[in-house]
């Protein structure tokens, strides 16, 4: 407890979930690691590697998802959705979905246009032309827990088996959310196909049906839960009635649910402790919002974010950090203890509108904040505390496209490309490259860091790569 304070204590963030000592900061427990900044304050992973050198282990992961991996002592947990072999021709008539949305040109630097499609497939489709793939086979919803240090897997669960409603883009999949775990439960969420609930060794606690999502342009569904004390907070944005929704984790009761008014948007919900009492902050294309987690209540709110809102906020030096990047641009350090509409005043510390993220969330390590132009490899490295800009998109030859969240630890920045490139940065006010890796791989999901170890799930396989001169974990 005494470590998990200290480093509280300095950084001005808590972590996403809690924890009655520091074995959050041990572990991986969510997407954005265990202070929801992206940093491992207490890892110490490889820095170099390839096919041959530093792999602990390898194995393929059946079926496909973008899911990021999380860890928590001697597991490794991996959402996936394999598909059975059974064709299912959809029903025409009273039991089709709705038509989707008519289908905006992406920009220049979109991920859906054909310039930007990654070697070995995961594109967009000619042309600059979105590309949806529509459901005719059954999928099993897949959750598994590796050995750590094996990577046998020590169990496996079918969450549930069904055709989905509607297709997704090309790029994306059938499971997209990352799970999130306390160390006593794990969280599981497919969006449509449910929430579920199980304890570290693979029993089923509960699980929720909480309908189902028409997302825009069927692109498919992506919001990973968040998990603080004993709730678990879903937000359900899409082209129909939208909600928040917070639930116990122990018993899957409903604790509260609050309407929204939102388009369809991927975020996943950041919580913090601020001044005694803890905020759900939801990035939002129509506003950023925090609510309490006690009863759901608005706090603040604030305008200014564009539409298709993706990456999660940051918390730190009292602040979070909110960003998108679709057909526009937009970051904002706002200021936290306000409450109300703080849309144009000086809650928003400072603020820039052009060169970030449309996918991957953003990296708070230490003064510096880092983030992608769009989903392209150009980085941006500015002052978090008065947004100078030190390091403007600058391009990184050699990473073709970027999907995955920057992440960093042992004053390491990790950059993920699509092609399988992943650069190891010098944290810092320049861009001071340390080395350049590759694997047989594309990888969209966020890395996991954890004690010696770095997890990188790809296309086809998971990656166990780890220093060779081990320290403590």
């Amino acid at each position: 407890m005494k470590n998990l304070s200290l480093i509280i204590s300095i950084t001005f963030v808590t972590s996403s979930i809690a924890v009655a000592d520091d074995g959050a900061l041990r572990n991986w427990p969510s997407f954005r690691g265990p202070l929801s900044t992206g940093v491992a304050p207490l890892a110490h992973p490889p820095v170099t590697w390839d096919e041959s050198t530093h792999v602990k282990w390898k194995v393929t992961v059946p079926g496909s998802g973008n899911a990021s991996p999380i860890v928590w002592n001697d597991q490794v947990f991996v959402l996936t959705a394999i598909p059975t072999g059974k064709k299912i021709v959809p029903k025409v008539g009273a039991d089709t979905k709705p038509a989707p949305l008519p289908r905006p040109e992406p920009p220049a630097n979109d991920p859906t246009a054909a310039g930007n499609r990654p070697p070995g497939g995961g594109g967009g489709g000619g042309g600059g032309r979105i590309q949806i793939e529509q459901p005719d086979e059954e999928q099993q919803f897949v959750v598994i827990a590796y050995d750590r240090t094996t990577g046998k897997v020590r169990w496996q669960q079918t969450a549930r088996t069904e055709l989905p409603h509607e297709g997704h883009h090309k790029d994306h999949g059938y499971a997209s959310a990352s799970p999130v775990t306390d160390g006593e439960v794990l969280i599981a969420y497919f969006g449509s196909r449910g929430l579920y609930a199980y304890d570290l060794n693979g029993k089923l606690l509960w699980q929720k049906d909480l309908g189902q999502q028409l997302t825009r342009n069927s692109f498919g569904e992506g919001s990973s839960p968040t998990l603080h004390g004993n709730a678990v907070v879903i937000v359900w944005d899409h082209e129909g009635d939208d909600f928040i929704v917070a639930f116990d984790k122990r018993t899957g009761k409903e604790l509260w649910r609050k309407p929204r008014q939102e388009s369809t948007n991927w975020t996943t919900p950041l919580a913090l402790d601020y001044e005694g009492h803890t905020e759900i902050i939801v990035n939002s294309g129509n506003k950023v919002r925090s609510y309490d987690l006690a009863d759901g209540a608005t706090i603040w709110e604030a305008g200014g974010q564009t539409q298709n809102a993706v990456p999660t906020p940051v918390p730190g030096h009292g602040r979070v950090y909110v960003m998108s990047g679709w057909h526009g641009g937009a970051l904002q350090a706002i200021t936290l203890g306000r409450k109300g509409d703080l849309t144009g005043t000086d809650a928003i510390a400072w603020s820039h509108n052009k060169g970030t993220p449309y996918v991957p969330s953003p990296l708070l390590y230490g003064d510096q904040l880092y983030f992608f132009a769009n989903n392209n490899a150009q980085l941006s490295i500015v002052n978090a505390l008065d947004g100078k800009k030190w390091v403007e998109a600058e391009r990184l030859e050699g990473i073709y496209g970027v999907y995955a969240s920057l992440t960093g630890a042992n004053e390491h920045v990790y950059v993920t490309g699509r092609n399988g490139a992943v650069w190891v940065l010098k944290n810092g006010t320049t861009l001071e490259v340390i080395a350049k890796n590759k694997l047989d791989d594309a990888f969209d999901a966020t890395p996991a860091l954890v004690g010696n170890d770095l997890f990188l799930r790809g296309h086809q396989n998971l990656y166990a790569l780890t220093e060779s001169s081990p320290t403590k974990p």
